[in-house]
């Protein structure tokens, strides 16, 4: 309501200068640094520009035509360039909260999607390799973007784009004929093939032909080869059933598991398009796309008539327009993919459809571990699954020790372990490489999931069984500063999630769902909740109430689970 009711100062002021002086003006209206100036701030300096008046005649006709709206207002004062205004706390209060607790969960549901369709590309994690910490940014930050999205309206499809073709393939089918072991193989899939992987590229140190050989058994596999196509069928269905395992931990779900392979036979229709219409290139025996001045070209096909993975995606994309019919298409993908995805976008215009600009790069930094990357090819790589079971087991230690008779006490660890993994990435701009530690993370105080589960988790015990009414409350109490403060950032929880929908950053959420936590711990510290005074008592039952609304809702958008007990 607090920001609704600056968006309408903002509109109607827009619209007052647009009518009298035929001028388009943006007029910014914030919240004062100094509370006691005001609760709202209209800095006049742009008007003064574009107008070119003197700043005591544009103050006054402003404040006056303010005091002639009906605006929940109670004092206007100018002073100096700025115009403050009081708001009436009381009204204002009673309405943010009655509308929180009428919406319950549907609180902040926005519209600024109104059913445009949204295709997210993400997770995508490579067949016949560990599923490792690594994946964990792009699985989840595609995760809390669909949910978020949706939460604005908009109709999202989710895709994992596996990656289930390429010459790493053959790579591991040169590695498993020279080195494999069947038996241990179906022992322990993952963990034997991912050796073999590494085996493979310590032995090329070796045996540069080794390279050779891999790009010859992919040509096989592309050729349809019998038996290097169930090789990979193999390694494919060894290699999901842990992925689902991971996903399944995560609670992370797609409409899609189609993979690189499955455009295998969509490539050609793309490529005889490039060619009709003049952009394929011959150069050195590879056909490749001239791609302009300020760009590499695109490699569309070997010389050895081998595919590319840029070609793949270009098939990929095609099919997902007409499949999906997207008014957006995201790939939630690492930063050092910026290069490809801006030359996916620049074939695409070059073909003359003007859906490139659809085309999004929802980029990501790395997790590093004592300041280095992990690789798969030097074997340094860590199991997403084995440090989410090792948080698990760290969050059960915590609950046992403060809980110890506890009910269920493994499921809770399970949901708190894996909140203190998630929460400690999304709460990171994505943009930026982050270090990863998981004691740190699994904490219940600080910038934690298990923090704001907790701070959930005390609300829920407060109210547990309690009644109020919210039409008999103690107006007064909204002018002391940690209760309007509480109220303010409960208002501004649809502002928050439209901000997180438009830069694609669940970072945005994490940081408000702090800020709120805090400011209820703070309001938790300052009074007596369960008072003996009814009003008093309804007024903050329901702010708590409020709060917990929008942190079980906010932690979800996350993926994170809510929890009653701890």
């Amino acid at each position: 309501m607090i920001e609704q009711l600056k968006n309408e100062i903002k509109n109607k002021l827009e619209s007052f200068y647009k009518e009298k002086y035929n001028t388009d003006i943006s007029i910014i209206v914030e919240e004062p640094k100094n509370a006691s100036l005001g609760d709202i701030s209209i800095p006049m300096f742009t008007v003064v520009k574009a107008l070119r008046k003197p700043m005591p005649q544009l103050l006054a006709e402003a404040v006056d035509y303010l005091n002639s709206l009906q605006l929940p207002i109670l004092q206007i004062n100018s002073v100096q360039a700025f115009i403050n205004l009081f708001v009436d706390k009381s009204q204002l209060s009673l309405s943010i909260l009655s509308k929180c607790l009428e919406d319950d969960s549907h609180y902040g549901d926005s519209n600024i999607g109104n059913g445009l369709n949204v295709t997210l590309d993400y997770s995508s994690p490579n067949i016949a390799k560990t599923f490792s910490i690594g994946h964990l940014r792009s699985t989840m930050i595609g995760n809390s973007l669909k949910l978020i999205l949706q939460k604005c309206g908009y109709k999202t499809f989710a895709i994992n784009y596996l990656g289930d073709w390429g010459t790493q393939f053959g790579k591991m089918i040169v590695a498993y004929k020279k080195w494999g072991n069947k038996e241990e193989i179906l022992k322990d899939p993952i963990n034997e093939l991912t050796q073999l992987y590494v085996k493979f590229h310590e032995e090329t140190e070796k045996d540069p032909n080794l390279e050779n050989e891999a790009r010859e058994a992919f040509r096989k596999m592309e050729l349809k080869d019998p038996e290097y196509l169930q090789l990979w069928q193999w390694i494919r269905n060894e290699s999901l059933k842990e992925s689902k395992q991971i996903y399944d931990l995560l609670d992370v779900t797609f409409d899609s598991y189609n993979g690189e392979a499955f455009y295998n036979d969509k490539m050609d229709e793309v490529v005889n398009e490039l060619q009709q219409k003049g952009l394929l290139v011959l150069d050195n025996g590879a056909e490749i796309v001239n791609l302009g001045d300020d760009m590499p070209p695109a490699l569309i096909k070997r010389s050895d008539g081998g595919s590319l993975y840029i070609t793949r995606d270009l098939a990929a994309v095609f099919y997902r327009k007409k499949e999906y019919k997207f008014d957006k298409i995201l790939y939630v993908v690492g930063n050092e993919q910026k290069l490809h995805f801006n030359q996916l976008k620049r074939l695409i215009q070059k073909m003359g459809y003007d859906f490139y600009n659809q085309v999004e790069h929802i980029n990501f930094g790395l997790y590093l571990t004592n300041g280095k990357k992990a690789s798969t090819r030097k074997g340094n790589v860590t199991k997403l699954y084995d440090i989410l079971q090792t948080a698990i087991s760290l969050a059960y230690d915590l609950i046992n020790a403060k809980n110890p008779n506890l009910k269920n006490k493994e499921e809770i660890a399970k949901n708190v372990g894996i909140a203190a993994i998630v929460f400690g990435d999304l709460k990171n701009y994505r943009g930026l490489d982050i270090e990863f530690n998981i004691e740190q993370s699994v904490k219940f105080e600080g910038q934690t999931g298990p923090y704001l589960q907790y701070t959930g988790v005390r609300i829920a015990s407060i109210l547990k069984d309690k009644t109020f009414d919210i039409s008999n409350c103690d107006n007064k109490l909204f002018e002391k500063p940690h209760y309007f403060e509480l109220v303010k950032l409960i208002s501004g929880f649809k502002s928050t999630i439209e901000k997180a929908s438009e830069e694609y950053s669940p970072s945005v959420i994490a940081k408000y769902l702090l800020a709120l936590a805090q400011s209820f711990n703070r309001f938790y510290s300052l009074e007596k909740i369960n008072c003996e005074d009814e009003q008093i008592r309804n007024t903050n039952f329901a702010l708590a109430k409020c709060v917990r609304i929008i942190l079980n809702e906010g932690l979800r958008l996350l993926g994170i689970k809510y929890l009653d007990e701890m």
